[in-house]
């Protein structure tokens, strides 16, 4: 469950990066207070907008019908991605490290038992008591 957690968690850090990265452009079409087209390629014109860019005999009709407007909306993406920690504050630095060091503890995995004597060499075998006891395992 914890490794699902994980690659679900990594896939949506992924796609924040790459959504976050891109520039979108959205086209609208409005003839009046009505969205006719949305698009975010190229957003076609109404028939009453072509007609009026088509011929110069239209240009008086562009004037009376006037009501068909464009409208584009940018949405640019981050180009630089890496932030230097050089530009951040001096507060900022602080929260940064010592947010870093406890993030790290929760991570630190230590057995429960801990052995006092673990560094120390085992004692001198002065006589082997096996023998002297004549006790032998079979």
């Amino acid at each position: 469950m914890k490794e699902l957690f994980r690659q679900l968690l990594a896939c949506l850090m992924a796609l924040l990066v790459l959504f976050s990265s891109m520039s979108f452009t959205v086209d609208m079409h409005f003839c009046g207070d009505n969205l006719v087209d949305l698009s975010l390629i190229k957003a076609d014109k109404c028939a009453m907008s072509v007609l009026s860019e088509s011929s110069e005999m239209d240009l008086m009709m562009t004037s009376e019908m006037g009501c068909c407007t464009d409208l584009q909306v940018i949405l640019e993406g981050q180009d630089e991605l890496k932030i230097s920690f050089d530009k951040l504050s001096l507060k900022q630095q602080v929260f940064l490290a010592s947010y870093f060091q406890s993030y790290v503890q929760l991570l630190n995995t230590t057995s429960g038992t801990i052995v006092p004597f673990d560094g120390y060499p085992p004692p001198l075998i002065v006589r082997d008591i096996y023998i002297l006891h004549e006790t032998y395992l079979i």
